[in-house]
């Protein structure tokens, strides 16, 4: 969650690093993710790390890195197309869901 005056890719960069240890530089969005059930709509931005080490968080139970299709083997529908929208190119993705599965045409 963004603080109030802070800028989504200094949010991404602050919460990346509090939750798991990893500096990242921010490339660019790749998706807006729209939970229907809760009302929540989240930001997602393709990063590259930069640097820190690898630490767990009340947030983070493992940080890990890995291959797209161990993401789409391991990780939840709704958070494993998060991934892997951000390793395409183009146009940011913009999808819905009701926190357990895509919606239809997402």
């Amino acid at each position: 969650v963004l603080e109030l005056a802070e800028a989504p890719e200094d949010g991404v960069r602050r919460e990346v690093y509090e939750e798991t240890g990893i500096k990242v530089q921010v490339d660019r969005l790749t998706g807006v993710y729209k939970n229907t059930s809760r009302g929540i709509v989240a930001l997602v931005f393709r990063c590259r790390a930069e640097g820190g080490h690898e630490q767990l968080s009340d947030e983070a139970v493992a940080v890990e890195w890995l291959s797209p299709g161990e993401v789409t083997s391991r990780m939840a529908e709704v958070y494993a197309v998060r991934v892997t929208d951000a390793l395409l190119d183009g146009a940011p993705r913009v999808r819905a869901h009701d926190g357990r599965r895509l919606a239809r045409g997402a």
